[in-house]
Protein backbone atom coordinates (compact mmCIF):
# COMPACT_ATOMS: atom_id res chain seq x y z
CA UNK A 1 0.00 0.00 0.00
CA UNK A 2 2.70 2.49 1.04
CA UNK A 3 4.67 1.61 -2.06
CA UNK A 4 1.64 2.43 -4.22
CA UNK A 5 1.17 5.72 -2.39
CA UNK A 6 4.83 6.64 -2.89
CA UNK A 7 4.50 5.77 -6.57
CA UNK A 8 1.65 8.30 -6.86
CA UNK A 9 3.21 10.93 -4.62
CA UNK A 10 3.20 13.67 -7.26
CA UNK A 11 -0.43 13.02 -8.17
CA UNK A 12 -1.48 13.11 -4.51
CA UNK A 13 0.49 16.30 -3.91
CA UNK A 14 -1.14 17.93 -6.95
CA UNK A 15 -4.64 17.22 -5.63
CA UNK A 16 -3.75 18.28 -2.08
CA UNK A 17 -2.20 21.53 -3.31
CA UNK A 18 -5.41 22.43 -5.13
CA UNK A 19 -7.52 21.43 -2.12
CA UNK A 20 -5.42 23.73 0.08
CA UNK A 21 -6.14 26.63 -2.28
CA UNK A 22 -9.85 25.80 -2.25
CA UNK A 23 -9.92 25.65 1.55
CA UNK A 24 -8.36 29.11 1.73
CA UNK A 25 -11.03 30.61 -0.52
CA UNK A 26 -13.88 28.75 1.21
CA UNK A 27 -12.69 30.23 4.51
CA UNK A 28 -13.17 33.67 2.90
CA UNK A 29 -16.74 32.95 1.78
CA UNK A 30 -19.08 35.00 3.95
CA UNK A 31 -22.44 35.03 2.19
CA UNK A 32 -24.48 33.05 -0.28
CA UNK A 33 -26.13 33.49 -3.64
CA UNK A 34 -29.89 33.23 -3.22
CA UNK A 35 -29.84 29.96 -5.18
CA UNK A 36 -27.35 28.55 -2.70
CA UNK A 37 -29.71 29.28 0.18
CA UNK A 38 -32.48 27.79 -1.92
CA UNK A 39 -30.35 24.64 -2.12
CA UNK A 40 -30.28 24.46 1.67
CA UNK A 41 -34.02 25.11 1.83
CA UNK A 42 -34.95 22.42 -0.70
CA UNK A 43 -32.62 20.02 1.10
CA UNK A 44 -33.66 20.79 4.68
CA UNK A 45 -37.15 22.34 4.87
CA UNK A 46 -39.41 19.48 5.89
CA UNK A 47 -42.01 19.16 3.07
CA UNK A 48 -41.92 22.95 2.62
CA UNK A 49 -39.99 23.85 -0.54
CA UNK A 50 -40.77 27.57 -0.76
CA UNK A 51 -40.77 30.51 1.62
CA UNK A 52 -44.03 32.32 0.90
CA UNK A 53 -44.65 35.53 2.83
CA UNK A 54 -48.39 34.89 3.06
CA UNK A 55 -48.05 31.16 3.81
CA UNK A 56 -45.24 30.38 6.26
CA UNK A 57 -46.17 26.69 6.39
CA UNK A 58 -46.92 24.78 3.19
CA UNK A 59 -49.91 22.50 2.72
CA UNK A 60 -47.92 19.26 2.79
CA UNK A 61 -45.79 20.44 5.72
CA UNK A 62 -48.90 21.26 7.72
CA UNK A 63 -50.42 17.85 6.93
CA UNK A 64 -47.26 15.98 7.94
CA UNK A 65 -46.88 17.92 11.18
CA UNK A 66 -50.54 17.64 12.19
CA UNK A 67 -51.59 14.26 10.76
CA UNK A 68 -48.44 12.13 10.36
CA UNK A 69 -45.94 13.04 13.06
CA UNK A 70 -46.63 11.13 16.26
CA UNK A 71 -45.22 10.92 19.74
CA UNK A 72 -43.29 7.78 18.83
CA UNK A 73 -41.94 6.05 15.74
CA UNK A 74 -44.71 3.46 15.93
CA UNK A 75 -47.42 6.10 16.09
CA UNK A 76 -45.92 7.91 13.11
CA UNK A 77 -45.81 4.71 11.05
CA UNK A 78 -49.41 4.00 12.01
CA UNK A 79 -50.52 7.45 10.90
CA UNK A 80 -48.64 7.02 7.65
CA UNK A 81 -50.29 3.66 6.98
CA UNK A 82 -53.73 5.14 7.67
CA UNK A 83 -53.01 7.98 5.23
CA UNK A 84 -51.93 5.56 2.51
CA UNK A 85 -55.11 3.49 2.96
CA UNK A 86 -57.22 6.66 2.89
CA UNK A 87 -55.63 7.76 -0.40
CA UNK A 88 -56.11 4.30 -1.95
CA UNK A 89 -59.76 4.17 -0.91
CA UNK A 90 -60.87 7.76 -1.43
CA UNK A 91 -58.26 9.14 -3.83
CA UNK A 92 -59.23 12.73 -4.72
CA UNK A 93 -61.52 12.92 -1.69
CA UNK A 94 -58.86 11.66 0.71
CA UNK A 95 -57.80 13.83 3.62
CA UNK A 96 -54.31 14.30 2.17
CA UNK A 97 -55.49 15.62 -1.18
CA UNK A 98 -58.19 17.87 0.28
CA UNK A 99 -56.03 19.29 3.04
CA UNK A 100 -55.56 23.08 2.93
CA UNK A 101 -52.80 25.34 4.19
CA UNK A 102 -53.18 28.53 6.21
CA UNK A 103 -52.98 31.29 3.59
CA UNK A 104 -53.19 34.94 4.69
CA UNK A 105 -54.29 37.95 2.66
CA UNK A 106 -51.13 39.89 3.51
CA UNK A 107 -47.56 38.93 4.50
CA UNK A 108 -47.31 37.82 8.12
CA UNK A 109 -44.53 37.78 10.68
CA UNK A 110 -42.22 34.75 10.49
CA UNK A 111 -40.22 33.79 13.57
CA UNK A 112 -36.51 33.13 13.75
CA UNK A 113 -37.27 29.50 14.60
CA UNK A 114 -39.30 29.12 11.41
CA UNK A 115 -36.48 30.54 9.29
CA UNK A 116 -34.04 28.21 11.00
CA UNK A 117 -36.32 25.25 10.22
CA UNK A 118 -36.33 26.27 6.56
CA UNK A 119 -32.57 25.99 6.01
CA UNK A 120 -31.18 23.72 8.75
CA UNK A 121 -31.84 20.23 10.01
CA UNK A 122 -32.99 19.52 13.54
CA UNK A 123 -33.25 16.14 15.21
CA UNK A 124 -36.76 15.30 13.99
CA UNK A 125 -36.20 15.84 10.28
CA UNK A 126 -32.68 14.41 9.95
CA UNK A 127 -32.06 12.00 7.05
CA UNK A 128 -35.59 12.59 5.74
CA UNK A 129 -34.94 11.92 2.06
CA UNK A 130 -38.64 11.63 1.27
CA UNK A 131 -38.99 15.29 2.21
CA UNK A 132 -36.15 16.23 -0.13
CA UNK A 133 -37.76 14.23 -2.95
CA UNK A 134 -41.11 15.98 -2.51
CA UNK A 135 -39.46 19.39 -2.25
CA UNK A 136 -37.51 19.13 -5.49
CA UNK A 137 -40.41 17.70 -7.49
CA UNK A 138 -41.83 21.24 -7.31
CA UNK A 139 -38.50 22.69 -8.42
CA UNK A 140 -36.76 22.46 -11.81
CA UNK A 141 -33.92 20.18 -10.75
CA UNK A 142 -33.53 16.49 -9.92
CA UNK A 143 -32.84 15.44 -6.32
CA UNK A 144 -29.36 13.90 -6.04
CA UNK A 145 -27.37 16.99 -5.04
CA UNK A 146 -30.02 18.12 -2.57
CA UNK A 147 -30.09 14.69 -0.95
CA UNK A 148 -26.32 14.77 -0.49
CA UNK A 149 -26.51 18.28 0.96
CA UNK A 150 -29.29 17.10 3.28
CA UNK A 151 -27.06 14.23 4.43
CA UNK A 152 -24.28 16.63 5.43
CA UNK A 153 -26.80 18.95 7.09
CA UNK A 154 -28.15 15.98 9.05
CA UNK A 155 -24.65 15.29 10.35
CA UNK A 156 -24.18 18.92 11.43
CA UNK A 157 -27.63 19.73 12.79
CA UNK A 158 -28.81 23.22 13.49
CA UNK A 159 -25.97 24.75 11.47
CA UNK A 160 -25.38 26.25 8.06
CA UNK A 161 -21.89 26.96 6.82
CA UNK A 162 -20.15 27.35 3.45
CA UNK A 163 -18.09 24.28 4.27
CA UNK A 164 -21.19 22.07 4.36
CA UNK A 165 -21.86 22.65 0.68
CA UNK A 166 -18.37 23.39 -0.62
CA UNK A 167 -17.01 20.08 0.65
CA UNK A 168 -19.26 18.32 -1.87
CA UNK A 169 -17.79 20.42 -4.67
CA UNK A 170 -14.24 19.91 -3.42
CA UNK A 171 -14.72 16.16 -3.51
CA UNK A 172 -16.16 16.46 -7.02
CA UNK A 173 -13.23 18.54 -8.27
CA UNK A 174 -10.74 16.11 -6.70
CA UNK A 175 -12.50 13.28 -8.53
CA UNK A 176 -12.37 15.27 -11.78
CA UNK A 177 -8.62 15.78 -11.36
CA UNK A 178 -8.06 12.05 -10.91
CA UNK A 179 -10.17 11.30 -13.98
CA UNK A 180 -8.28 13.88 -16.06
CA UNK A 181 -5.03 12.18 -15.09
CA UNK A 182 -6.38 8.78 -16.14
CA UNK A 183 -7.73 10.20 -19.39
CA UNK A 184 -4.28 11.58 -20.23
CA UNK A 185 -2.74 8.16 -19.63
CA UNK A 186 -5.25 6.68 -22.09
CA UNK A 187 -4.83 9.38 -24.74
CA UNK A 188 -1.05 9.81 -24.67
CA UNK A 189 -0.13 6.56 -26.49
CA UNK A 190 -2.75 7.14 -29.17
CA UNK A 191 -1.23 10.56 -29.94
CA UNK A 192 2.36 9.32 -29.98
CA UNK A 193 3.21 10.64 -26.50
CA UNK A 194 3.77 7.38 -24.60
CA UNK A 195 6.57 8.83 -22.47
CA UNK A 196 4.66 12.01 -21.68
CA UNK A 197 1.42 10.50 -20.36
CA UNK A 198 2.16 10.98 -16.69
CA UNK A 199 3.62 14.45 -17.12
CA UNK A 200 0.68 15.55 -19.24
CA UNK A 201 -1.72 14.06 -16.70
CA UNK A 202 -0.09 15.93 -13.81
CA UNK A 203 -0.09 19.15 -15.76
CA UNK A 204 -3.76 18.78 -16.70
CA UNK A 205 -4.69 18.08 -13.07
CA UNK A 206 -2.92 21.20 -11.88
CA UNK A 207 -3.99 23.43 -14.75
CA UNK A 208 -7.66 22.64 -14.14
CA UNK A 209 -7.39 22.58 -10.34
CA UNK A 210 -5.75 26.03 -10.26
CA UNK A 211 -8.17 27.58 -12.72
CA UNK A 212 -10.77 30.16 -11.85
CA UNK A 213 -13.36 27.77 -13.26
CA UNK A 214 -12.52 25.04 -10.75
CA UNK A 215 -12.52 27.59 -7.92
CA UNK A 216 -15.93 28.94 -8.92
CA UNK A 217 -17.20 25.36 -9.16
CA UNK A 218 -16.10 24.79 -5.57
CA UNK A 219 -17.49 28.03 -4.18
CA UNK A 220 -20.99 27.85 -5.71
CA UNK A 221 -23.10 25.55 -3.55
CA UNK A 222 -25.21 24.12 -6.34
CA UNK A 223 -25.20 20.93 -8.36
CA UNK A 224 -22.75 22.03 -11.05
CA UNK A 225 -19.66 20.51 -9.44
CA UNK A 226 -21.34 17.12 -9.32
CA UNK A 227 -22.67 17.29 -12.88
CA UNK A 228 -19.17 18.20 -14.09
CA UNK A 229 -17.85 15.08 -12.38
CA UNK A 230 -20.45 12.87 -14.10
CA UNK A 231 -19.66 14.38 -17.52
CA UNK A 232 -15.94 13.73 -17.13
CA UNK A 233 -16.63 10.25 -15.74
CA UNK A 234 -18.81 9.37 -18.72
CA UNK A 235 -16.10 10.50 -21.13
CA UNK A 236 -13.48 8.47 -19.26
CA UNK A 237 -15.63 5.32 -19.24
CA UNK A 238 -16.46 5.72 -22.94
CA UNK A 239 -12.79 6.30 -23.79
CA UNK A 240 -11.73 3.27 -21.78
CA UNK A 241 -14.31 1.03 -23.40
CA UNK A 242 -13.58 2.46 -26.86
CA UNK A 243 -9.92 1.56 -26.66
CA UNK A 244 -10.69 -1.86 -25.16
CA UNK A 245 -13.48 -2.51 -27.71
CA UNK A 246 -15.68 -3.61 -24.81
CA UNK A 247 -19.03 -1.84 -25.32
CA UNK A 248 -20.62 -5.28 -25.65
CA UNK A 249 -19.95 -6.28 -22.05
CA UNK A 250 -19.91 -4.90 -18.51
CA UNK A 251 -21.59 -1.57 -19.13
CA UNK A 252 -22.91 -1.26 -15.59
CA UNK A 253 -20.55 1.57 -14.59
CA UNK A 254 -21.46 3.57 -17.68
CA UNK A 255 -25.20 3.07 -17.08
CA UNK A 256 -24.80 4.18 -13.45
CA UNK A 257 -22.77 7.25 -14.42
CA UNK A 258 -25.45 8.33 -16.89
CA UNK A 259 -28.22 7.90 -14.31
CA UNK A 260 -26.25 9.82 -11.67
CA UNK A 261 -25.77 12.69 -14.10
CA UNK A 262 -29.47 12.67 -15.00
CA UNK A 263 -30.41 12.77 -11.30
CA UNK A 264 -28.10 15.74 -10.73
CA UNK A 265 -28.81 18.37 -13.42
CA UNK A 266 -30.65 18.31 -16.75
CA UNK A 267 -27.87 20.13 -18.62
CA UNK A 268 -26.03 16.83 -18.29
CA UNK A 269 -28.26 15.60 -21.11
CA UNK A 270 -26.57 18.03 -23.50
CA UNK A 271 -23.24 16.31 -23.02
CA UNK A 272 -24.53 12.77 -22.58
CA UNK A 273 -26.72 12.72 -25.69
CA UNK A 274 -24.02 14.26 -27.88
CA UNK A 275 -21.42 11.82 -26.56
CA UNK A 276 -23.78 8.90 -27.20
CA UNK A 277 -24.43 10.18 -30.73
CA UNK A 278 -20.76 10.43 -31.69
CA UNK A 279 -19.96 7.05 -30.13
CA UNK A 280 -22.80 5.46 -32.10
CA UNK A 281 -21.63 6.99 -35.38
CA UNK A 282 -18.02 5.95 -34.84
CA UNK A 283 -19.02 2.40 -33.91
CA UNK A 284 -21.18 2.19 -37.02
CA UNK A 285 -18.41 3.48 -39.28
CA UNK A 286 -15.96 0.98 -37.81
CA UNK A 287 -18.36 -1.91 -38.35
CA UNK A 288 -18.60 -2.69 -34.65
CA UNK A 289 -22.30 -3.53 -34.90
CA UNK A 290 -22.58 -5.72 -31.82
CA UNK A 291 -20.92 -3.10 -29.66
CA UNK A 292 -23.24 -0.47 -31.13
CA UNK A 293 -26.31 -2.54 -30.26
CA UNK A 294 -25.11 -3.13 -26.69
CA UNK A 295 -24.17 0.54 -26.24
CA UNK A 296 -27.56 1.80 -27.43
CA UNK A 297 -29.28 -0.75 -25.21
CA UNK A 298 -27.24 0.45 -22.23
CA UNK A 299 -28.20 4.08 -22.88
CA UNK A 300 -31.87 3.11 -23.11
CA UNK A 301 -31.60 1.20 -19.82
CA UNK A 302 -30.03 4.28 -18.21
CA UNK A 303 -32.89 6.45 -19.50
CA UNK A 304 -35.53 4.03 -18.21
CA UNK A 305 -33.81 3.75 -14.83
CA UNK A 306 -33.41 7.50 -14.51
CA UNK A 307 -37.05 8.22 -15.29
CA UNK A 308 -38.29 5.37 -13.10
CA UNK A 309 -36.63 6.96 -10.07
CA UNK A 310 -37.57 10.55 -10.95
CA UNK A 311 -40.43 10.67 -13.48
CA UNK A 312 -41.07 14.35 -12.65
CA UNK A 313 -38.12 15.13 -14.94
CA UNK A 314 -40.43 15.01 -17.96
CA UNK A 315 -42.57 17.84 -16.60
CA UNK A 316 -39.45 19.74 -15.48
CA UNK A 317 -38.01 19.71 -18.99
CA UNK A 318 -41.14 20.24 -21.08
CA UNK A 319 -43.64 22.19 -18.97
CA UNK A 320 -41.94 23.88 -16.00
CA UNK A 321 -41.09 27.58 -16.09
CA UNK A 322 -37.38 26.98 -16.57
CA UNK A 323 -37.97 24.19 -19.07
CA UNK A 324 -40.32 26.27 -21.19
CA UNK A 325 -37.89 29.18 -21.02
CA UNK A 326 -34.97 27.00 -22.18
CA UNK A 327 -36.98 25.52 -25.04
CA UNK A 328 -38.17 29.00 -25.95
CA UNK A 329 -34.57 30.20 -26.13
CA UNK A 330 -33.77 27.30 -28.43
CA UNK A 331 -36.71 28.12 -30.70
CA UNK A 332 -35.40 31.65 -31.25
CA UNK A 333 -32.75 30.28 -33.59
CA UNK A 334 -29.97 32.75 -34.31
CA UNK A 335 -31.67 35.81 -32.81
CA UNK A 336 -29.20 37.26 -30.32
CA UNK A 337 -27.09 34.12 -30.55
CA UNK A 338 -23.88 35.96 -31.40
CA UNK A 339 -24.06 37.99 -28.21
CA UNK A 340 -24.66 34.90 -26.11
CA UNK A 341 -21.82 32.99 -27.78
CA UNK A 342 -19.44 35.88 -27.19
CA UNK A 343 -20.46 36.15 -23.54
CA UNK A 344 -20.02 32.45 -22.82
CA UNK A 345 -16.84 32.32 -24.90
CA UNK A 346 -15.35 35.07 -22.76
CA UNK A 347 -16.33 33.23 -19.59
CA UNK A 348 -14.81 29.99 -20.88
CA UNK A 349 -11.54 31.67 -21.75
CA UNK A 350 -11.25 33.68 -18.54
CA UNK A 351 -12.33 30.92 -16.18
CA UNK A 352 -10.96 27.93 -18.07
CA UNK A 353 -7.55 29.00 -19.39
CA UNK A 354 -6.96 32.71 -19.10
CA UNK A 355 -5.85 35.04 -21.84
CA UNK A 356 -2.14 34.74 -21.04
CA UNK A 357 -2.16 30.94 -21.21
CA UNK A 358 -4.14 30.96 -24.44
CA UNK A 359 -1.73 33.47 -25.97
CA UNK A 360 1.27 31.33 -25.04
CA UNK A 361 -0.30 28.23 -26.56
CA UNK A 362 -1.15 30.09 -29.76
CA UNK A 363 2.46 31.31 -30.06
CA UNK A 364 3.68 27.75 -29.53
CA UNK A 365 1.31 26.45 -32.22
CA UNK A 366 2.43 29.14 -34.65
CA UNK A 367 6.09 28.28 -34.03
CA UNK A 368 5.50 24.56 -34.68
CA UNK A 369 3.51 25.36 -37.82
CA UNK A 370 6.36 27.54 -39.10
CA UNK A 371 8.81 24.71 -38.49
CA UNK A 372 6.63 22.26 -40.39
CA UNK A 373 6.52 24.60 -43.36
CA UNK A 374 10.30 24.55 -43.43
CA UNK A 375 10.20 20.76 -43.59
CA UNK A 376 11.37 20.17 -40.04
CA UNK A 377 9.73 18.11 -37.33
CA UNK A 378 7.78 15.82 -39.64
CA UNK A 379 6.10 12.82 -38.07
CA UNK A 380 7.59 9.44 -38.92
CA UNK A 381 5.28 6.42 -38.87
CA UNK A 382 5.92 2.79 -39.87
CA UNK A 383 4.69 1.87 -43.33
CA UNK A 384 1.11 0.68 -43.36
CA UNK A 385 0.43 2.12 -39.91
CA UNK A 386 -0.04 5.82 -40.68
CA UNK A 387 -3.61 5.63 -41.99
CA UNK A 388 -4.75 3.47 -39.05
CA UNK A 389 -3.10 5.78 -36.52
CA UNK A 390 -4.66 8.86 -38.10
CA UNK A 391 -8.09 7.31 -38.12
CA UNK A 392 -7.78 6.33 -34.47
CA UNK A 393 -6.67 9.84 -33.52
CA UNK A 394 -9.45 11.39 -35.57
CA UNK A 395 -12.07 9.25 -33.82
CA UNK A 396 -10.65 10.10 -30.40
CA UNK A 397 -10.72 13.78 -31.26
CA UNK A 398 -14.36 13.46 -32.31
CA UNK A 399 -15.15 11.81 -28.96
CA UNK A 400 -13.39 14.61 -27.11
CA UNK A 401 -14.36 17.68 -29.12
CA UNK A 402 -17.85 17.08 -30.53
CA UNK A 403 -19.77 16.64 -27.22
CA UNK A 404 -17.88 19.52 -25.58
CA UNK A 405 -18.44 21.88 -28.53
CA UNK A 406 -22.08 20.84 -28.82
CA UNK A 407 -22.63 21.37 -25.09
CA UNK A 408 -21.17 24.89 -25.42
CA UNK A 409 -23.44 25.75 -28.34
CA UNK A 410 -26.57 24.41 -26.62
CA UNK A 411 -25.77 25.98 -23.26
CA UNK A 412 -25.11 29.33 -24.92
CA UNK A 413 -28.50 29.16 -26.63
CA UNK A 414 -30.67 27.72 -23.83
CA UNK A 415 -29.21 29.05 -20.56
CA UNK A 416 -31.48 31.53 -18.75
CA UNK A 417 -28.55 33.72 -17.64
CA UNK A 418 -25.13 34.51 -19.09
CA UNK A 419 -23.17 33.21 -16.10
CA UNK A 420 -20.40 30.68 -15.59
CA UNK A 421 -22.39 27.98 -13.81
CA UNK A 422 -24.02 26.69 -16.98
CA UNK A 423 -20.68 25.89 -18.65
CA UNK A 424 -18.80 24.63 -15.59
CA UNK A 425 -18.72 21.09 -17.08
CA UNK A 426 -16.58 22.49 -19.92
CA UNK A 427 -13.72 23.79 -17.76
CA UNK A 428 -11.98 20.39 -17.30
CA UNK A 429 -12.38 19.63 -21.02
CA UNK A 430 -10.85 23.02 -21.83
CA UNK A 431 -7.85 22.16 -19.66
CA UNK A 432 -7.55 18.73 -21.30
CA UNK A 433 -7.75 20.11 -24.84
CA UNK A 434 -5.22 22.83 -24.05
CA UNK A 435 -2.72 20.36 -22.55
CA UNK A 436 -3.13 17.98 -25.48
CA UNK A 437 -2.31 20.89 -27.76
CA UNK A 438 0.72 21.94 -25.70
CA UNK A 439 2.23 18.47 -25.46
CA UNK A 440 1.38 17.76 -29.08
CA UNK A 441 3.28 20.88 -30.15
CA UNK A 442 6.20 20.07 -27.87
CA UNK A 443 6.23 16.54 -29.29
CA UNK A 444 6.77 18.00 -32.74
CA UNK A 445 9.75 19.94 -31.44
CA UNK A 446 11.21 16.88 -29.73
CA UNK A 447 11.97 15.27 -33.05
CA UNK A 448 14.37 18.04 -34.02
CA UNK A 449 15.97 18.77 -30.64
CA UNK A 450 18.07 16.89 -28.10
CA UNK A 451 16.16 15.11 -25.33
CA UNK A 452 17.77 17.17 -22.57
CA UNK A 453 16.77 20.39 -24.30
CA UNK A 454 13.21 19.26 -24.89
CA UNK A 455 12.73 18.24 -21.27
CA UNK A 456 13.91 21.65 -20.20
CA UNK A 457 11.59 23.33 -22.69
CA UNK A 458 8.64 21.29 -21.40
CA UNK A 459 9.41 22.32 -17.84
CA UNK A 460 9.64 25.99 -18.79
CA UNK A 461 6.36 25.99 -20.74
CA UNK A 462 4.48 24.09 -18.04
CA UNK A 463 5.92 26.31 -15.32
CA UNK A 464 4.85 29.47 -17.14
CA UNK A 465 1.34 28.11 -17.68
CA UNK A 466 0.98 27.27 -13.99
CA UNK A 467 2.25 30.72 -13.03
CA UNK A 468 -0.41 32.23 -15.27
CA UNK A 469 -3.08 30.14 -13.50
CA UNK A 470 -1.75 31.15 -10.12
CA UNK A 471 -1.91 34.81 -11.19
CA UNK A 472 -5.51 34.31 -12.32
CA UNK A 473 -6.35 33.02 -8.83
CA UNK A 474 -4.63 35.98 -7.20
CA UNK A 475 -6.75 38.26 -9.42
CA UNK A 476 -9.95 36.25 -8.80
CA UNK A 477 -12.94 38.58 -9.00
CA UNK A 478 -14.52 37.37 -5.75
CA UNK A 479 -17.53 35.67 -7.32
CA UNK A 480 -19.55 33.60 -4.82
CA UNK A 481 -17.55 34.91 -1.83
CA UNK A 482 -19.92 37.76 -0.87
CA UNK A 483 -17.31 39.50 1.21
CA UNK A 484 -18.73 41.92 3.74
CA UNK A 485 -21.80 39.86 4.61
CA UNK A 486 -20.31 38.85 7.97
CA UNK A 487 -20.84 42.44 9.13
CA UNK A 488 -24.53 42.17 8.30
CA UNK A 489 -24.81 38.93 10.26
CA UNK A 490 -23.03 40.54 13.20
CA UNK A 491 -25.51 43.42 13.18
CA UNK A 492 -28.41 40.96 13.03
CA UNK A 493 -27.04 39.21 16.10
CA UNK A 494 -26.55 42.56 17.90
CA UNK A 495 -30.14 43.64 17.23
CA UNK A 496 -31.55 40.14 17.57
CA UNK A 497 -34.07 41.17 20.22
CA UNK A 498 -35.68 43.49 17.68
CA UNK A 499 -38.18 42.47 15.03
CA UNK A 500 -37.05 43.05 11.44
CA UNK A 501 -38.94 44.47 8.47
CA UNK A 502 -37.30 43.57 5.16
CA UNK A 503 -38.26 45.66 2.13
CA UNK A 504 -37.35 43.83 -1.07
CA UNK A 505 -38.02 43.45 -4.79
CA UNK A 506 -38.74 40.16 -6.54
CA UNK A 507 -37.63 37.42 -4.14
CA UNK A 508 -34.56 39.27 -2.89
CA UNK A 509 -35.21 38.27 0.71
CA UNK A 510 -33.74 34.84 -0.05
CA UNK A 511 -30.28 36.39 0.15
CA UNK A 512 -30.78 37.28 3.83
CA UNK A 513 -32.23 34.11 5.31
CA UNK A 514 -29.29 33.76 7.70
CA UNK A 515 -30.00 37.21 9.16
CA UNK A 516 -33.64 36.34 9.71
CA UNK A 517 -32.62 33.42 11.93
CA UNK A 518 -31.12 36.02 14.33
CA UNK A 519 -33.93 38.57 14.55
CA UNK A 520 -36.82 37.82 16.91
CA UNK A 521 -39.26 37.78 13.98
CA UNK A 522 -39.31 39.20 10.47
CA UNK A 523 -41.90 40.71 8.15
CA UNK A 524 -41.07 40.52 4.43
CA UNK A 525 -42.72 43.25 2.35
CA UNK A 526 -42.42 45.02 -0.96
CA UNK A 527 -42.67 48.82 -0.91
CA UNK A 528 -46.18 48.56 -2.35
CA UNK A 529 -47.23 46.06 0.32
CA UNK A 530 -45.91 48.37 3.03
CA UNK A 531 -47.74 51.37 1.59
CA UNK A 532 -51.07 49.57 1.20
CA UNK A 533 -50.93 47.33 4.27
CA UNK A 534 -54.30 46.94 6.03
CA UNK A 535 -53.10 44.99 9.08
CA UNK A 536 -51.36 47.89 10.78
CA UNK A 537 -51.47 46.64 14.35
CA UNK A 538 -48.40 44.41 14.05
CA UNK A 539 -46.23 47.40 13.11
CA UNK A 540 -47.97 50.08 15.20
CA UNK A 541 -47.22 48.20 18.41
CA UNK A 542 -43.46 48.23 17.73
CA UNK A 543 -41.27 50.56 19.80
CA UNK A 544 -38.05 49.65 18.02
CA UNK A 545 -37.46 47.82 14.76
CA UNK A 546 -34.64 46.94 12.37
CA UNK A 547 -35.50 47.82 8.76
CA UNK A 548 -33.44 46.00 6.13
CA UNK A 549 -33.77 47.69 2.74
CA UNK A 550 -32.60 45.63 -0.22
CA UNK A 551 -30.58 47.04 -3.08
CA UNK A 552 -32.68 48.77 -5.73
CA UNK A 553 -35.39 49.80 -3.27
CA UNK A 554 -36.08 53.49 -2.62
CA UNK A 555 -35.02 53.68 1.01
CA UNK A 556 -36.12 57.32 1.45
CA UNK A 557 -39.67 56.41 0.50
CA UNK A 558 -39.62 53.46 2.94
CA UNK A 559 -38.42 55.65 5.81
CA UNK A 560 -41.04 58.28 4.95
CA UNK A 561 -43.85 55.69 4.99
CA UNK A 562 -42.74 54.26 8.33
CA UNK A 563 -42.59 57.75 9.86
CA UNK A 564 -45.86 59.08 8.48
CA UNK A 565 -47.95 55.91 8.96
CA UNK A 566 -46.42 54.42 12.10
CA UNK A 567 -44.44 57.19 13.83
CA UNK A 568 -41.13 55.32 13.58
CA UNK A 569 -38.17 57.70 13.32
CA UNK A 570 -34.55 57.04 12.44
CA UNK A 571 -32.20 56.11 15.27
CA UNK A 572 -29.25 54.65 13.37
CA UNK A 573 -28.27 54.05 9.75
CA UNK A 574 -25.77 51.49 8.40
CA UNK A 575 -24.63 51.30 4.81
CA UNK A 576 -22.31 48.36 4.33
CA UNK A 577 -18.96 48.89 2.61
CA UNK A 578 -18.22 46.56 1.00
CA UNK A 579 -21.77 45.35 0.60
CA UNK A 580 -22.51 41.79 -0.46
CA UNK A 581 -25.98 42.66 -1.80
CA UNK A 582 -26.24 46.47 -1.73
CA UNK A 583 -28.34 46.37 1.47
CA UNK A 584 -28.87 49.16 4.01
CA UNK A 585 -29.90 48.68 7.63
CA UNK A 586 -31.89 51.24 9.58
CA UNK A 587 -32.79 51.09 13.26
CA UNK A 588 -36.06 52.94 13.88
CA UNK A 589 -37.76 53.70 17.16
CA UNK A 590 -40.98 55.28 18.38
CA UNK A 591 -40.92 57.82 21.17
CA UNK A 592 -43.91 57.19 23.37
Amino acid sequence: MWKAIRGKAYEIMAVLACMAVFCLFVSWKEGFHMDELLSFELANAEFNPWIVTTQPEGRLAKFVHNEIDGESFGETMGNLADTVMDVLQNRGNSKLLTYTADVYEEPVWITSEQFSDYITVEGRDAFNYLSVYFNVKDDNHPPLHFMLLHTISSLFRGRISPWMGCVINMAAVAGIQVLLYKICLLLAPAFGMEKEGRRMGLMTMLFYGLSGGALATVLLIRMYGMVTLWCVLCFYLVLEKWQAASFDRRNGKLILAVMLGFWTQYFFLFYCLLLAAVVSVCLWRDGRKRELFCFVRSMLLAAVGGLAVFPFAIADVFSSGRGVEALGNLSRGLAGYGTRLAAFGKILLERGAGWYSLSLVLVLCAFVLAMRRKGRGKAVSPKGAESGERRQRRELLWLLLFPAAGYFLLAARMSPYLVDRYIMPLFPFAALILMLTVFGCLGRLYRSCEEKLTRGLTGVVCGILLLFQAWNLICYDGSYLYRGYSEQRADAAEYGDCPCICIYEGVGYYENLLEFTSYDRSLLLTTEELENRRDRAGIEELSRVAVLVKGGVDDLKVLELLWEDYGLELEQETEYQPSAYGDRLYILRKDR
